[in-house]
């Protein structure tokens, strides 16, 4: 069986097969066309055949092959004449596809070879029909021999509508054509209207955004606490007191960083551990006095 896209058989085919049907073939051609003439040949009125008018032997040959396999030909010739598919009639569809079988292999053996194993199927299912219907002993109801002719015969006319139906689908190159059309694709972005104002904006807008994001480094400043223990000893020596707020007095006016006091405060505590200095205060809230705990040897 042939797989390729089924076409309804055309009218010479149809004609073909009405003639084997008949087994008479009758020609048709009248003898005169337009009372005199036998044909119009470019428009003009043929009255005599041209004597050295060739004709080959197989110009007016009709070629079967519209049929694509044996099957699309027994489906013809069961659809032509509304058979059921399901109920068919072998003796009547066997018969005519015989005739038809024989018209073709007249012409073309070999194309004939083909359909020759579908006429021998069916003549056996015929023959298988004829024979008296055994029952089995399990009460179960005999195969019918035509069952599997029935099922190749429903698909391929399953597969042979919808090959038909792609077919009628659009075709590029039959139905339409491809438009070949260069498009840019690049679009070109507009730049923004910037005024003064904006940039002004955006630039305090990065000074914020600065600041949130600063890093503060923290480094360790050598300072010696010995040092000021000497500083504040060569104050105390030429003065009896002085008060506590005097130690840091020049501290604060050369806007020393708050580190200087704090290790000037923290000499003035090392000093009184060690009973070098002596400090009073005569009631709470009363000024503070810082003095020597020894009397110093002046040169």
């Amino acid at each position: 069986m042939s797989t390729g896209l089924p076409t309804q058989p055309s009218t010479v085919e149809k004609e073909s097969v009405n003639a084997a049907l008949n087994t008479t073939l009758e020609d048709s051609t009248p003898d005169v066309i337009d009372g005199m003439a036998f044909a119009r040949l470019y428009g003009e009125p043929l009255f005599n055949l041209p004597q050295d008018l060739y004709i080959p032997p197989n110009a007016l040959e009709v070629f079967l092959e519209t049929f694509e396999g044996p099957l699309d030909l027994l489906l013809y010739l069961i659809r032509k004449q509304n058979f059921n598919v399901l109920d068919i009639p072998m003796a009547q569809v066997t018969t005519q596809y015989l005739v038809y079988v024989e018209q073709i292999r007249k012409q073309n053996l070999e194309l004939a070879s083909e359909y020759l194993l579908m006429a021998a199927m069916l003549i056996e299912i015929k023959s298988r029909m004829l024979l008296p219907s055994k029952k089995a002993d399990t009460c179960e109801e005999v195969d019918d021999p035509r069952a599997e002719l029935v099922r190749r015969l429903l698909e391929y006319e399953q597969i042979k509508l919808a090959a038909h139906g792609l077919t009628e689908l659009p075709v590029a190159g039959r139905d339409w054509q491809y438009a070949l059309a260069d498009i840019n694709t690049e679009v070109e972005k507009p730049l923004p209207n910037v005024n003064a104002d904006d940039l002004k904006n955006a630039w305090l807008d990065i000074l914020k955004r600065a600041k949130l994001n600063q890093h503060h480094k923290i480094s360790r400043e050598s300072l010696s606490v010995r040092e000021f223990m000497t500083s504040i000893l060569r104050q105390l020596q030429h003065k009896q007191f002085m008060e506590f707020s005097e130690l840091f007095e020049d501290l604060i006016r050369n806007e020393q960083p708050r580190s200087i006091l704090v290790v000037n405060f923290i000499a003035m505590l090392e000093l009184s551990r060690e009973s070098l200095l002596e400090l009073t205060q005569a009631e709470p809230y009363a000024p503070i006095y810082v003095r020597l705990t020894y009397q110093p040897v002046i040169n």
